[in-house]
């Protein structure tokens, strides 16, 4: 008998963070693990959905903040 793994990533029970770089990119990481260098918390903890609905709100231009800039 084998046992499912779930990816800690869609674990829609599981606390998360929603990260910002510093080109404006938006990550979702699980509350257990370390903060990659080069990301900090913008929100959360809190559920997976919450996190999704946030990112959505928020994060209007997929492209990064330099690109933005240079094409104004």
């Amino acid at each position: 008998m084998s046992q499912q793994h779930t990816n800690p990533f869609d674990d829609e029970t599981s606390a998360f963070y929603v990260l910002i770089n510093a080109r404006r990119q938006y990550s979702l990481w699980p509350e257990f693990a370390a903060i990659p260098a080069g990301w900090q918390v913008e929100f959360g903890p809190e559920k997976r959905a919450s996190c999704l609905a946030y990112v959505e709100r928020e994060w209007q231009e997929m492209r990064p903040a330099s690109l933005q800039r240079s094409t104004h």
